[in-house]
């Protein structure tokens, strides 16, 4: 889907308020709209009088002004472009509309951000795919087009990203690989100015990283450890390093997951997409914030060679871990990755991306982002950049008490600690190995994928939270 300004195009949407006067409806079609079909521009609500001798025009409520949010507006716009679908409509023109509490670029942006949510589909493997017609939006009244054409760019850019997010975590397993993931770090972030480094499993074993090589020993298909670095700023300026779990596929190990909940292990790498999508975004809008991407890329397998519950391994950071649970595996992939990023990487602050606990989901539902920081005002900056992206995020506590229960009894750490309290203890089990530098450990285990869809997101991977990082990452400078 493309966006310009100012084409007059013959079928036009309003997006209006509740209790707003409809002038732009002729009086027949005012009184139909009205009285017959109860139009009152509520939110969700669509007036529709499009065909041969009709006024061409799509109105689509926001409900009450004083109510307006960002998220209504993405809906809005998403439901818009549903019903030009619908209506096989190619292109039409969007009549500005303002709010006094909202930049009118953004408000333009939201809309933008709604459709092309709505314009999504992961449809490469069905042999009739049905596309969507609307291809071309115009956005008219603006008398800055610069600026509106700028902030248009920026937001297609960003949904580009989420949009690679999704692919990622759709792509099924026999398709997304480690490998194979490494390759697509390279095609698709490597040609648009970010550096990729790709290290094999001889150059894992040499860090020391035995956690992980623990979860990759069980596969065929062997590990990747994936660097992006994007570095405007220059590398002697120090990163936020953003770490993401990178399973393509687990089941469980020899804690074998029941059919029915390894049925979306597909989605296991959604931390690892999220890096992807963000970084593609920042450097596609080229964002002056300097950003290092680690993944640790391994499938959870059984095998001959696959670790066992009682196995012990050592970590890069030399730190003992009893496995408790193979099916308590990301953690131990992260442990590595994490260290590395605080050690190895010129990192001042660290965040870690995860589909790492059901606890987290059972704790917060489907659509909430459970979070843990060593630092709160870091964790705040990331909780405001996700209320404006329209993200959730909450914070669960971490008290001393529960640092106990990640201590092994023959070892420095175990891997699981049972069902209590088992997002937090993770969380804290992630932390050992930040090495004390500012960090928030984001398990998007419920958010990162959804079986039904819910709002303007659809079924499959949503893409959380990568408006969340990039808009706390621009902010940030």
């Amino acid at each position: 889907m493309n966006f310009t300004s100012n084409k007059n195009f013959e079928v036009k949407v309003f997006f209006v308020y509740e209790g707003q006067g409809l002038d732009m409806l002729t009086q027949e079609t005012l009184e139909y709209a009205q009285k017959q079909l109860l139009f009152k521009g509520k939110a969700g609500q669509i007036y529709s009088h499009l065909g041969p001798r009709t006024e061409n025009k799509i109105l689509v409520g926001l409900g009450k002004k004083e109510a307006l949010t960002t998220n209504i507006l993405r809906q809005a716009g998403h439901d818009a472009g549903a019903e030009l679908n619908k209506h096989k409509v190619i292109k039409a023109s969007i009549h500005k509309i303002t709010h006094p509490d909202m930049d009118t670029f953004g408000f333009a942006q939201y809309l933008a951000e709604g459709f092309m949510q709505n314009d999504y589909q992961f449809d490469r493997y069905k042999e009739k795919p049905q596309p969507k017609t609307l291809k071309l939006l115009s956005f008219e009244g603006y008398k800055d087009t610069e600026g509106l054409e700028e902030s248009l760019t920026e937001i297609v850019n960003v949904m580009d990203g989420v949009s690679m997010a999704k692919d990622m975590v759709n792509l099924p397993p026999n398709e997304l690989t480690p490998e194979t993931m490494a390759m697509l770090a390279q095609q698709e972030l490597g040609k648009i100015g970010v550096s990729v480094e790709i290290f094999g499993e001889e150059w894992i074993k040499e860090q020391g990283m035995d956690a992980y090589m623990a979860v990759a020993d069980g596969s065929k298909n062997r590990p990747r450890f994936i660097q992006l670095s994007y570095l405007p700023l220059g590398e002697e300026v120090p990163a936020v390093a953003l770490v993401g779990k990178g399973l393509t596929y687990d089941t469980g190990g020899y804690a074998l997951k029941p059919a029915a909940s390894m049925r979306t292990m597909k989605c296991d790498m959604g931390g690892s997409a999220s890096v992807f999508g963000t970084i593609y975004a920042l450097a596609k809008n080229q964002i002056q914030a300097n950003v290092v991407g680690i993944v640790a890329a391994a499938e959870n397998m059984i095998s001959g060679n696959a670790m066992r519950n009682d196995d012990i391994v050592s970590s890069m950071k030399g730190l003992s871990i009893e496995i408790g649970n193979t099916d308590a595996e990301g953690r131990l992939t992260l442990a590595d990755a994490l260290y590395y990023a605080a050690t190895q990487v010129n990192s001042e602050w660290i965040i870690d991306i995860a589909t790492l606990t059901g606890a987290a989901v059972v704790a917060l539902g489907d659509h909430t982002t459970a979070a843990i920081t060593n630092n709160d005002d870091f964790l705040a900056k990331i909780q405001a950049s996700a209320e404006a992206s329209g993200e959730y995020v909450w914070q669960l506590p971490s008290y001393p008490e529960m640092r106990k229960q990640i201590q092994g009894e023959f070892t420095d750490l175990v891997n699981v600690t049972g069902r209590m309290g088992g997002a937090i203890t993770a969380g804290l089990f992630l932390e050992e190995f930040v090495e004390k530098k500012p960090w928030v450990h984001l398990d998007i285990a419920g958010p990162a994928y959804t079986k039904t869809g819910w709002g303007y997101l659809h079924k499959g991977g949503t893409g959380i939270p990568v408006k969340t990082l990039y808009n706390f990452l621009k902010n940030r400078g």
